[in-house]
């Protein structure tokens, strides 16, 4: 199931890890494969989620383990489903 940007997505949806990380792919605005705190911060107004641009800096501090501003690296993306799960509370599960 293809989950499109221009499509509100429900923060207490159940989802995949493969569909959120499909949804989040859709921000990925210049097409590099990574996820940046900009794009990040959009996909959480996105969501409609309250203090999006501080829950952003918090996922980036938390997940951005070489520090490169970029969620790059597949160990940085379990980081970021964690986070969501945690913070966002949101329902992702492993297919």
């Amino acid at each position: 199931m293809a989950i499109m940007r221009c499509i509100r997505l429900d923060p207490n949806r159940t989802m995949t890890v493969d569909e959120f990380k499909a949804w989040l792919r859709t921000y990925d605005d210049n097409h590099d494969g990574r996820i940046s705190q900009e794009e990040l911060k959009e996909a959480l107004h996105g969501l409609r989620i309250w203090f999006g641009r501080w829950k952003t800096e918090k996922a980036m501090k938390s997940v951005d383990s070489n520090r490169s501003g970029t969620i790059d690296s597949a160990s940085e993306m379990e980081k970021l489903v964690k986070f969501a799960q945690k913070h966002l509370h949101m329902k992702i599960y492993e297919s």
